[in-house]
């Protein structure tokens, strides 16, 4: 069909540890897990190598086991970090408020220009080492 493009629907990250992952992206996100991806009972052993978390007004993420991962050394390039999600929030106090969010979850702060008048943001990366950004946009 003329004019039709293919539709983004997940953004798939690598990890070695594929529910602690998922678990800090529903967390952080506020993202439900599709069914039957969620956490098994207690006693319930957990061998889950793919999960996917859905977001109803956007583009779901997906975490897929890997046997090793070499976090991304961003800002150098030495590994770099081929891929990172851009998150917005409304305004500085909200930035603030979800970096301590992110932070309490187990990311970690790499850029902090929060006092950029045109575009404050800050820069983490996940438990799994991928950067992510969160901005005022």
């Amino acid at each position: 069909m003329a004019g039709a493009y293919p539709t983004v629907s997940q953004v798939v990250l690598d990890t070695t540890d594929v529910r602690g992952l998922a678990e800090f992206y529903r967390e952080l996100l506020g993202l439900e897990y599709r069914e039957g991806d969620q956490p098994p009972g207690a006693g319930e052993a957990d061998d889950a190598d793919w999960l996917v978390l859905r977001n109803p007004g956007g583009v779901q993420l997906a975490f897929q086991e890997v046997e090793a991962l070499s976090p991304s050394t961003w800002p150098s390039d030495e590994v770099p970090q081929q891929l990172h999600l851009d998150c917005t929030v409304a305004d500085v106090e909200e930035l603030d408020a979800q970096t301590d969010r992110a932070l309490a979850l187990g990311a970690l702060l790499l850029l902090d220009v929060s006092d950029d008048e045109e575009e404050p943001l800050r820069v983490f990366a996940d438990p799994a080492g991928h950067p992510f950004c969160l901005f005022v946009a």
